[in-house]
């Protein structure tokens, strides 16, 4: 049994034992409540594991044999990967252009099939493409079963180019097409000659088909100057056009030739290049009958 009556420590009268604060300290409390913060959490949570294991893989890879393992690895395992049988051209088809210009589309891709798609280089095999005169644009693609696309826009001849050096097909906006033997080859364009002929080809093109009954009668159009046309014609007609508006003026000659029948007369040419009125130049004959009419004689000297 227990006593009912306490005992008391022995020891000095009135000495008592310490007790101990329960509550922290204040620097332990500041941490704990730093501890509890959202960012310190996750950086424990999160950052701190990176850290550690971002510090292993450089203590680790600061060998250069573990190094050189790693990388030799990583490559053979993206030389498996593209060299899967998925990845492989074996094929290039060729699209949209005559057959002339798909074997010198063919002849410049500088492609050695098969080969991994990864291995082909798009922009170049286009640019390559493309700096071909018949080319007007080259699109190329990967399809599935190892083929490769090209699709070409062919550049269609509008215009026969003379110069100095011989003919040359351009197309509508002037840019050469391809090189050409005779005149007769493609009897069907139109003739252009002239410095600066190409650049123009657009304007020749609306003189040509604003030309109307004069267009079986012309021959071809030279450029003048790099300024302006004459629209050369059967028996040696020549008509002058202005620098400005020379549709314009076409017309007003069309108009002309309608109702007094002009250019059917012994006329050498026919200047537009005036607002007011055109200037007609007679041949010879013509000259010299109208003179007759007029009864001014014509004096010729005999050497």
């Amino acid at each position: 049994m227990q006593p009912l009556i306490a005992r008391r420590p022995s020891g000095p009268t009135g000495a008592r034992p310490v007790r101990r604060d329960p509550a922290p300290s204040k620097w332990a409390y500041r941490a704990q409540r730093m501890l509890l913060t959202p960012y310190v959490r996750m950086f424990l949570r999160t950052g701190l594991p990176m850290l550690v294991l971002i510090g292993g893989v450089t203590i680790w890879l600061s060998d250069e044999t573990r190094r050189q393992a790693v990388v030799t690895t990583l490559a053979d395992l993206r030389a498996d990967f593209e060299a899967r049988p998925e990845f492989r051209v074996s094929l290039a088809r060729v699209e949209g252009a005559s057959d002339d210009l798909a074997e010198a589309v063919r002849a410049r891709l500088g492609l050695t099939l098969p080969m991994s798609s990864f291995d082909i280089n798009l922009d170049e095999v286009r640019a390559r493409i493309e700096a071909l005169d018949a080319v007007s644009r080259a699109d190329l693609r990967v399809r599935s079963g190892g083929v490769l696309q090209v699709m070409i826009t062919e550049r269609v001849p509008v215009a026969i180019w003379r110069t100095e050096t011989g003919l040359t097909l351009v197309d509508d906006t002037g840019h050469r097409v391809a090189g050409l033997v005779a005149r007769s080859d493609r009897p069907d364009l139109p003739l252009i000659a002239g410095d600066g002929a190409d650049l123009a080809t657009p304007e020749a093109l609306d003189l040509i088909a604003a030309a109307g009954p004069l267009s079986p009668r012309i021959r071809g159009l030279v450029r003048m100057g790099e300024r302006r046309w004459d629209i050369v014609l059967d028996r040696e007609q020549r008509v002058l056009l202005p620098e400005k508006n020379p549709v314009q003026a076409l017309e007003r000659l069309l108009a002309l030739d309608h109702v007094q029948d002009i250019m059917n007369r012994d006329i050498l040419t026919v200047d537009l290049r005036s607002d007011h009125r055109p200037t007609l130049r007679l041949t010879p004959n013509a000259l010299a009958e109208m003179r007759r009419a007029q009864g001014i004689e014509t004096v010729e000297n005999e050497l």
